[in-house]
């Protein structure tokens, strides 16, 4: 199965919160989306990993996710090895994207910048055909995507470039509140994170709003690159 975009996230929810108003706003025109999670979030300090996986489903199908897969790698302990390359390298010739989108650089969660590295290299060497890989016993052929995207997270990076998610802001708000054992609720009883304040919930909407005014439109989300952006024209810029 081929997919337009596969994004990556090193916990269950990571995407949601970076970069799901551009997942919705792509598969609203038509692009085949897949969301791959590197860990099943095993060392949240709420709820747990089985409460994560239908939280997951749930937000995959708010957003028309084609596929979401989980690899099942270790919460916190994860690396950037030839192992955990080769899971990645795995799933990127199964599904052939031409745009991967992955953790923040640099992040307040090791994990976040950990599994942004790990995504980057596995896309490179992805593309030699001299990595012998199989699916279903099938020999795969080597697949590069012509870009590596990254999607913003807990500290407020510069952007390198901006998606217009104004139409798609409430299903973004969604898919995030599928995972209602993570954040903020007041009725719940379970320990108070970072992430589990009133305050994280109305930052990731205003971060949205701020975004969106430096291009003058209601909400959008930011972006980093790995080399330059490219235009055919001066029109492409909004």
């Amino acid at each position: 199965m081929k997919l337009d975009i596969l994004a990556f996230g090193a916990h269950p929810d990571d995407v949601e919160l970076g970069c799901s108003g551009t997942i919705a706003k792509e598969v609203s025109l038509g692009k085949k989306v897949g969301v791959i999670d590197l860990t099943r979030g095993e060392l949240g300090t709420r709820g747990s990993v089985e409460i994560r996986d239908q939280e997951a489903s749930l937000a995959a199908e708010i957003l028309g996710l084609t596929v979401r897969e989980n690899l099942n790698m270790r919460d916190g302990f994860f690396v950037n090895d030839e192992v955990h390359q080769m899971e990645i390298i795995k799933r990127i010739r199964k599904y052939r994207p031409e745009i991967v989108i992955c953790n923040a650089i640099e992040d307040r969660h090791i994990d976040h910048g950990k599994g942004s590295k790990l995504v980057s290299d596995a896309c490179f060497l992805s593309g030699l055909r001299k990595i012998e890989t199989t699916h279903e016993g099938e020999v795969q052929e080597a697949w590069r995507p012509k870009v590596v995207y990254h999607y913003i997270q807990w500290k407020n990076i510069e952007p390198d470039f901006v998606v217009d998610i104004s139409d798609f802001i409430d299903q973004k708000t969604q898919s995030i509140l599928a995972y209602a054992s993570q954040f903020y609720s007041e009725n719940s009883n379970e320990p108070v994170t970072p992430i589990a304040t009133k305050n994280f919930l109305e930052s990731i909407h205003y971060r949205s709003q701020d975004f969106g005014r430096l291009i003058g439109v209601d909400y959008a989300e930011g972006f980093t690159t790995e080399r330059y952006v490219a235009v055919k024209r001066l029109g492409d810029l909004i």
